[in-house]
């Protein structure tokens, strides 16, 4: 009987400990969010007023009114950010976020309202303000891109991809406002590949046997520009003495 008592004392115990820590969890998520309690991890380049600035978070609020997965969506495409993960916290109470941010491996321009936008592109195509990439990944940057827009990115990237694996070295890539794509080699100088993204790939492989076919005989200094809106009939202008 004693040892029933003790056993009956015990689940009023774990009972009451388990209301005490279940309405103390409660309490906590209806606990007011300020903007001291977000602690940033991942990157130094962006403060509390960064994230606050380029979201729609009004402080105070609720720890549990707070929909992360907005604010995700929100922070990656407001910083340009390559990831974002935001997660309520109770011990120790408040917001985490850990930002990851692009790699810059071009300059790039974009047109906004009519005023050029300087800033940087990433390997995804990703245009990144110039305030959102850290400094320490600015170097060695060569290439250029003008006319960024949103709807280029995926041609771009590929641009970008293929460089680096390629053997042509480009300089500059220019969107037109029409969207008319050229771009500028070291060696080959102004190459004409026109509006459709679905030729890239072709016109990639062109060019990079163009290079490695004009190394042989040093015909690339005779070399004024290159069309290959059509790659099947490429047309090659040199320069006349």
């Amino acid at each position: 009987m004693k040892n029933q008592k003790r056993i009956n004392c015990r689940k009023f115990l774990f009972l009451i400990l388990f209301l005490f820590s279940t309405s103390l969890l409660s309490l906590r998520t209806l606990k007011q969010v300020n903007i001291e309690d977000i602690r940033i991890s991942g990157s130094k380049l962006f403060s509390q007023n960064d994230l606050v600035n380029n979201s729609s978070l009004k402080f105070p609020i609720r720890l549990i009114f707070i929909n992360t997965n907005f604010l995700e969506k929100e922070l990656k495409q407001n910083l340009s950010l390559k990831n974002v993960s935001v997660n309520r916290q109770l011990f120790p109470f408040g917001l985490k976020i850990d930002v990851n941010t692009r790699i810059p491996i071009a300059f790039g321009e974009r047109l906004i309202n009519k005023e050029k936008k300087l800033g940087f592109i990433d390997k995804d195509g990703i245009f990144i303000d110039k305030q959102n990439a850290d400094e320490k990944n600015l170097n060695n940057l060569t290439i250029q891109v003008s006319g960024w827009k949103k709807k280029f990115k995926n041609t771009l990237s590929i641009i970008l991809i293929a460089e680096e694996n390629y053997e042509f070295e480009i300089v500059r890539i220019n969107f037109s406002p029409n969207g008319f794509l050229t771009i500028e080699e070291k060696d080959l100088k102004t190459i004409l590949l026109g509006f459709n993204p679905n030729l890239i790939n072709y016109q990639l492989q062109i060019i990079n046997n163009l290079k490695n076919e004009f190394k042989k005989n040093n015909f690339s200094k005779k070399i004024d520009s290159i069309d290959l809106t059509d790659p099947n009939k490429p047309k090659i202008k040199v320069f006349k003495p």
